[in-house]
């Protein structure tokens, strides 16, 4: 076979594989615009994938504002609504369906981040069934980017999950308002049931963007719930929140300074994470050839031809990645041991995830008597946007770094079946900041088995979580709850 060696700007730049108002009574108008793709079907792992296949590095890895905390740089105001009686407006009597013995308060509305603008943000908030005035306040973002944070409440650690009758919900009993209060944020607007009545916001969306506005969000909700201005508070996703963690992390560091609302950032955690291209996309291939999804013959072609340090390609690395994505197949490459969709569960069980689960869940928002209940203009949600996304550096690893010397906590978590952003994916990750080692790799357990394994470093921990995979809750809810409460504990997941 002959091959030739011209270079070109590398086409596939990341990863392989087959696609498997506020007011009380007054809500804003929703007018979305056309530009930004919408798709029923459109799911977290698809919009990473789509976003994945037409990134491109033209710009090196930022350096500024993301790349370090800036001790002389302004505060910039931040716009703060009336939030009066809008607490208890937001709270929900009862979500359509839910089951019986419901033992903790849930609320749900909408938060104005920019009023010129008509840009408002959806948010979801569950608290502890007890101890929710002295439990830690977490954020939980999904990723996409452009997909909604519902899918994270309704398909992984909320409270509830979806039955396939679309209508009704049953208990997940390892949701993490068990050990946390818990707000499921769609952001940025566009995004499920968050909206901007200037539809150029739409044309104009990124990371910075994105960053702003959820931390604008943030200040006006612990405005609206002021019992939680003094609480610990983590940030935490997956995916492609392995930006939107580190930037709202950054930007709150960097308000906190001169705000007068500080936020008590205690710590956060991500998984799955797309956090730095060189070693997310080596991580990759890696794993694909370690996991016999790729011949040796490929894997070989990959190394030779294809130059991710530095964004570079050739048609040569072309053609191996075309046959990489080739040898894989019809599979779920963000859980490569998973079956598809082929028919209903009938009986939902959170310990066996039902991968048909994502229909019930846009079956179930777009439901008038959901809507209502979650007090959400009346609409057709969707789990993801397509955006021209305008800005997204190669890496956040310097912002990961700054935040370890700032004291910040972070974890680091990787379901061990992904093959999009892998357990390799993360451990070169790691590996490229050079911490010393406070606790050395071992298993940690659950139910007297292995649930996964962790390594310590000085600042930042890394846990796998075996079996699971891209959206880790989903797949081992239970070993999940054990990771995340213990991270919130500060300690690191029981050893026996």
């Amino acid at each position: 076979m002959r091959f030739m060696d011209n270079s070109k700007p590398l086409q596939v730049h990341n990863f392989p594989g087959t696609i498997s108002s506020d007011g009380a009574t007054v809500r804003q108008k929703n007018t979305r615009s056309t530009a930004g793709k919408s798709s029923s079907h459109a799911s977290q792992v698809t919009n990473l994938q789509r976003f994945i296949k037409s990134r491109r590095s033209q710009n090196p890895p930022v350096s500024d504002p993301w790349a370090k905390l800036h001790a002389t740089e302004e505060y910039s105001d931040v716009y703060i609504g009336p939030q009066d009686g809008l607490m208890q407006a937001d709270k929900i009597d009862a979500l359509p369906g839910q089951p019986d013995g419901v033992n903790f308060d849930q609320y749900a509305g909408y938060v104005t981040v920019d009023p010129q603008a008509g840009r408002t943000l959806f948010y979801y908030f569950v608290e502890s069934p007890q101890n929710s005035s002295t439990n830690p306040l977490v954020l939980w973002l999904n990723g996409g980017p452009g997909c909604s944070s519902l899918g994270g409440a309704m398909l992984e650690l909320g409270p509830f999950r979806v039955n396939s009758d679309g209508k009704t919900l049953y208990q997940n009993n390892y949701a993490w308002n068990n050990v946390a209060n818990v707000i499921f944020l769609e952001s940025p607007a566009g995004v499920g049931f968050s909206y901007s009545n200037t539809s150029a916001d739409y044309d104009h969306t990124g990371d910075k963007s994105t960053a702003k506005d959820s931390y604008t969000f943030l200040i006006n909700w612990l405005e609206r719930f002021p019992q939680y201005k003094n609480s610990d508070f983590y940030i935490t996703g997956e995916s492609y929140a392995g930006h939107y963690v580190p930037q709202l992390t950054y930007t709150i560091l960097q308000n906190n300074r001169n705000a007068k609302t500080i936020i008590n950032l205690k710590g956060i955690a991500i998984g799955n994470a797309v956090i730095n291209d060189p070693t997310d996309t080596k991580g990759s291939y890696d794993y694909l050839w370690t996991h016999a999804l790729n011949s040796d013959e490929t894997y070989e072609g990959i190394n030779t031809f294809c130059d991710f340090l530095n964004g570079t390609s050739s048609a040569n690395c072309d053609f191996f990645i075309e046959k990489s994505q080739e040898e894989i197949g019809a599979l779920d490459i963000y859980n490569i041991y998973a079956p598809y969709c082929k028919k209903p569960t009938l009986n939902g069980s959170v310990n066996v995830f039902d991968p048909c689960s994502p229909s019930y869940v846009i079956s179930y928002l777009n439901t008038a008597e959901v809507q209502k209940a979650l007090h959400a203009n009346p609409m057709s949600w969707i789990g993801c946007r397509d955006y021209n996304w305008t800005d997204s550096p190669r890496t956040v690893l310097p912002l990961i770094k700054d935040f370890i010397v700032n004291g910040i906590r972070v974890l680091q978590y990787s379901g061990d079946i992904d093959s999009v952003v892998p357990v390799t994916s993360s451990k070169y990750s790691i590996s490229s900041l050079k911490l010393p080692i406070q606790t050395a790799w071992r298993p940690w357990y659950t139910n007297n088995e292995v649930g996964g394994y962790v390594v310590e470093y000085k600042g930042l921990t890394f846990a796998t979580v075996r079996g699971a995979g891209h959206l880790v809750p989903s797949y081992q809810p239970e070993r999940a709850l054990l990771m995340i409460s213990s991270f919130l504990q500060g300690s690191l997941p029981p050893s026996s």
